[in-house]
């Protein structure tokens, strides 16, 4: 059994056999042409029906959304676009049809209607194809760190360190009194992981270079289109990497997951470049051919500054860049941004501090059409002054004592960052909502499927 990809790299002359869902149907006095598509690709097969070979009433009741089994031969199809369809000899329906309630017709469909439906949605060509290039990008994500060395990791979802130091943590309890926490299940608060890069870093100070991949939770009282409650995470620790070997690296792994579905996802890209009106192709194709520009923060609100623009949030230093601040500095340049040097007090306690004792050895590496997509730094590795910023910012030592221990036995310069997913996935598809590219999104007061 061949799925409908295999079947249109086959050669005219084949019999073949597969299963689909009927995408569209055309009835014409003699022939009815049915559209099947199995989910492998983004093009589907015409398959030509001889109606008088066929009873009628079986081919009456034959509607979208339909699952069917076809036979049949492989020949030339004369129609534009369509390199070969299916002279089908047999045809069987597959299980049950709601017909009548099958909300997903022949007119168009917009993506915050199909939101609703997300156990649904992955059938229309626009879902499908996103979802096939994450899959892509998943894939590609292991390759290029398995071919450079690194190992890959499980690190905690359960936890009791905030990373970031937000607070914006999901309590995990088994208890309904939340203040009795020395009862709980772990005897003291635990949440769900937003990062795992802290238990990375303990890794990486054995193994040398290692990531993460899994999913991570913010609860973040958010409704934008760049925000979820759970999303994916890229998370590589790397010892004896500075700030600059960090950022080229965050490079390389861009632009080869770019050049991966370049390769890989053609097909949905152009669907995709039809749906955004955006040229997708000669977009990534671009981004491959130029390095980014790096510049500090300091100089990025100079630039904001003196752009004669009016933000709506007024670029200071010592203030966090805001997206419209990322927007600006993306179209000044024309290309990928890099941004270092942030001050210290807007960033985590973990980021190692400059002679300044000013600014941090960071970095925000900024897409255009999407802003910040990744956020690296290198790690302070100083017992004292790590002991210091926790201190400083209040955080619990106690919880932060195994971290600490990480700079007292065998310390040494270490950097990594953290790659969302759905945002790398938002720069390549050109889609403009978070929700469009993970299957299931959470965000709050929205957990229907």
């Amino acid at each position: 059994m061949k799925s409908v990809k295999e079947v249109l790299k086959s050669n005219p002359g084949t019999e073949v056999s597969f299963y689909g869902w009927v995408k569209f149907i055309r009835n014409t006095p003699n022939l009815l042409f049915l559209v099947i598509n199995d989910g492998s690709c983004q093009t589907s097969i015409q398959c030509v029906l001889d109606k008088k070979s066929f009873d009628q009433n079986f081919l009456a009741q034959l509607s979208l959304g339909e699952a069917v089994y076809v036979e049949g031969l492989l020949v030339d199809s004369p129609a534009a676009g369509q390199p070969v369809e299916v002279n089908v000899s047999n045809l069987k329906k597959i299980g049950f049809h709601d017909i009548e309630n099958y909300p997903i017709q022949k007119k168009q469909t917009t993506l915050e209607f199909l939101r609703e439906i997300l156990h649904l949605r992955p059938r229309t060509n626009t879902l499908s194809a996103s979802f096939r290039i994450r899959s892509s990008a998943s894939f590609a994500i292991h390759k290029f760190f398995q071919e450079r060395g690194f190992f890959y990791v499980h690190t905690p979802i359960i936890t009791a360190s905030d990373c970031e130091g937000a607070g914006e943590m999901f309590r995990v309890t088994t208890l309904s009194d939340l203040q009795r926490s020395e009862e709980d299940f772990f005897g003291k608060p635990v949440y769900l992981t937003v990062s795992g890069q802290l238990e990375a870093e303990a890794l990486a100070l054995a193994l040398g270079k290692v990531y993460t991949f899994g999913p991570t939770f913010r609860a973040e009282n958010s409704n934008t289109t760049r925000h979820l409650a759970e999303f994916w995470m890229i998370e590589p620790e790397m010892a004896f990497y500075d700030l600059g070997m960090t950022i080229s690296l965050a490079t390389q792994m861009l632009k080869f997951l770019t050049e991966f579905i370049i390769t890989h996802n053609q097909d949905d890209l152009e669907w995709l470049t039809k749906f955004t009106e955006v040229n997708l192709l000669e977009k990534l194709e671009n981004f491959l051919r130029q390095d980014p520009t790096i510049v500090s923060y300091t100089e990025a609100v100079e630039i904001l500054k003196n752009s004669g623009r009016n933000f709506e949030f007024p670029p200071a230093w010592g203030h966090d860049l805001q997206t419209e601040h990322e927007k600006y500095l993306l179209e000044h340049f024309g290309r990928a941004v890099v941004v270092t040097h942030y001050p210290k007090e807007i960033k985590a306690f973990y980021m190692k501090l400059d002679e300044d004792n000013k600014t941090v050895k960071n970095f925000d590496y900024l897409l255009p059409g999407v802003g910040e997509v990744i956020g690296g730094s290198q790690r302070e590795d100083n017992y004292q002054v790590l002991l210091n910023r926790i201190r400083d910012l209040g955080l619990k030592e106690d919880d932060y004592r195994w971290y600490l221990d990480l700079r007292r036995f065998g310390s040494v310069f270490h950097s990594g960052f953290g790659l969302g997913l759905e945002r790398f996935l938002l720069f390549v598809t050109e889609l403009k909502n978070v929700r469009d590219v993970i299957p299931f999104p959470r965000t709050p007061g929205n957990i229907t499927v």
